[in-house]
């Protein structure tokens, strides 16, 4: 009876090793991804508060206008560039965005929202697969759409320069090959949780009090 119990905590014991090791190894590993500032700070504290609940998640860095996508197990999956709001800021998307024509909308209602959100995977009125952040407001990750030639969509996506990528009505685009490749088996498959970090505040706000800024999809 003893021996079986003492094999029991060495069982126990190694099993909690193994977990500390894999969670210090998975944190020591953010330090050499190609994430900087508040990304990489962002990016620590969602894997030292184990924040993403075993889930897949994403991290938008607005300023940059880029989306860093991993794994529940925190391992980078993939980085693109994206088109967010036509106006910079941090404000809720206007609630009654998702019932009102496209042209009705003004251009400080085009923005894309700061903060934690949960998402699910659906479908738009097209029967387009996206990923849903704010279902209220229609807003989610979707793959780049044909457009009005003169919005540039293409062009600006390609832009090194972030200034370039703010068009749309606040949801986050992503490249078609991204969305494919990365976007559709993590988010894209099952419920997890993206960040989007804050352009006019400090992202500690975003961290310290992560309830506050919990959203639903």
């Amino acid at each position: 009876m003893r021996n079986r119990r003492r094999r029991w905590l060495a069982f126990v014991c190694g099993m909690v090793v193994s977990i500390a090791a894999s969670a210090a190894a998975t944190e020591a590993g953010a330090g050499s991804l190609p994430l900087a500032g508040d990304a990489q700070q962002t990016l620590r504290w969602v894997l030292r508060q184990a924040d993403h609940r075993g889930q897949p998640f994403a991290i938008v860095d607005k300023k940059q206008a880029h989306i860093y996508v991993f794994e529940s197990t925190g391992v980078l999956v993939g980085a693109a560039p994206v088109l967010l709001g036509l106006t910079a800021g941090d404000r809720d998307a206007v609630r009654s965005i998702g019932e009102r024509s496209v042209d009705s909308l003004l251009p400080d209602e085009r923005t894309t929202p700061a903060g934690r959100f949960e998402t699910e995977p659906g479908h738009n009125d097209k029967g387009e697969a996206i990923v849903w952040f704010q279902y209220d407001a229609a807003l989610a990750i979707h793959r780049l759409r044909p457009a009005p030639a003169h919005e540039r969509r293409p062009q600006r996506l390609a832009s090194p320069d972030p200034a370039e990528r703010r068009i749309t009505f606040g949801c986050v685009v992503v490249p078609v090959a991204f969305y494919e490749d990365v976007i559709a088996p993590t988010l894209g498959s099952r419920r997890g949780v993206v960040y989007l970090m804050p352009e006019e505040g400090p992202v500690d706000a975003l961290l310290r009090e992560p309830d506050l800024a919990l959203r639903a999809p």
